[in-house]
Order: structure tokens, then sequence, then C-alpha cells
């Protein structure tokens, strides 16, 4: 005699609904607020891509077009990470593009819960999260990044990079200056993302 398939109780069944909806509550709480952080993120995404397809539609691989002294307009195709680094020669690195996959989550996730008090942190996240997408979309649709930027000074030349690579590199800078500027009390208490900065976050919130 066949023993029945074990079936989940609808009591937990009920439980776990309002467990997932009282979990996308919480998301959306933490999202609210930010989206000119996002919209940051959307416009570095545009004009890495703008930028990218003008070079690649009017500059001859490997040609060179001085600007000015000190700034050249180049184009070549990076298949290593930002600057030219851990470039593959006539390939792509896929454990790279991988790699590069997992720090954009981890950037997503470090976004969304960060507090909205945090500005300069939030401004910072949407530059690095626009400046990832658009190079990851690059190596994901053809396995290389268009870089067009030559700085030098004199016979110096700079790695070649992209409006991406500025944004993620001015991004870092500011998460870099947040990290070490002087925090006035409650602020750490509210990064850890605890009940005491939500719950002042939406003080914040009810006063505005």
């Amino acid at each position: 005699m066949e023993s029945a398939a074990p079936t989940t109780p609808p009591a937990a069944d009920a439980a776990a609904a309002r467990t997932s909806a009282a979990e996308r509550v919480r998301l959306a709480e933490r999202l609210a607020g930010k989206a000119p952080y996002l919209l940051l993120a959307l416009a570095v995404l545009a004009l890495d891509q703008w930028t990218k397809w003008l070079v690649e539609l009017h500059l001859p691989l490997s040609a060179v077009e001085p600007v000015f002294p000190g700034l050249n307009l180049t184009h070549v195709r990076n298949t290593g990470v930002a600057f030219g680094l851990f470039a593959e020669p006539g390939g792509t690195s896929w454990p790279l593009a991988l790699l590069g996959l997992a720090a954009l989550a981890a950037v997503a996730v470090y976004f969304v819960l960060a507090p909205r008090r945090h500005r300069l942190l939030l401004t910072a996240l949407g530059l690095i999260l626009g400046g990832a997408v658009g190079n990851l979309l690059d190596r994901l649709a053809s396995g290389a990044v268009t870089d067009f930027i030559d700085l030098y000074v004199g016979d110096f030349h700079w790695y070649f990079f992209n409006a991406a690579d500025s944004a993620i590199t001015v991004g870092i800078a500011l998460m870099a200056f947040e990290s070490l500027r002087p925090h006035r009390h409650g602020e750490g208490e509210e990064a850890g993302g605890g009940h005491d900065g939500e719950a002042a976050e939406r003080d914040d919130a009810g006063r505005t």
C-alpha cells in the first residue's frame, strides 16, 4: 500500500506568503527615495553606451585622433578589466566577465541596503552601478569593451579607458572619502541597516 505524499499545511503556506509580502514591502521601502541615484546610474550607462557607439562608428580600430596636448581619442578593444588590466590577447576572458557580474550584484545589494541619509555613498554607488553595467553589457555582447580615452604626458601614456571606467573611478574615490570622513553620532548605527536606522529614516520621511 502506497503512502500519501506529504502536503504542506495551509497555515504554513499562509505564513510563507506573509513573509514574502513583508520582504517585498521592506525592499520597496529601502528603494523609496533612491530614484535620483538610479537615474544617475542610468545617465552614466546612457553616456557610456552613446560615446562608445560614436567611437565605433567614426573612429577606425587603433586610430588616434589628437584633441589637445595631453589627450587623444583612440579606438581599442579591451578584453581585460578597467584600464586594460589583465587583458587576454585575441579573445575574451569569461572568468573576468563572471567576476564582473558578481561584483555588480554585490554593488546592487549594497545600494539597496544603504540608508537614504547617506547621499554621498548612494551617489558613489550610482556612478559605480552605471559604469559597471555599461562595461558588462559590452563584455557579454562582444567579449570586449571599447576604450577610447588616451591621456598622456610627454611620452608617458596612461591606460586607455572610457566613460564607464571614469564613473567607476570617481565612485570608488567618493566611497573612500565617505568611509574616511568623520560621521556624526548615530550615523554609524544607521549604516548597519538595523531597526534604529530604519526608524530614523521613517522619522525623517514623516517630517518631510
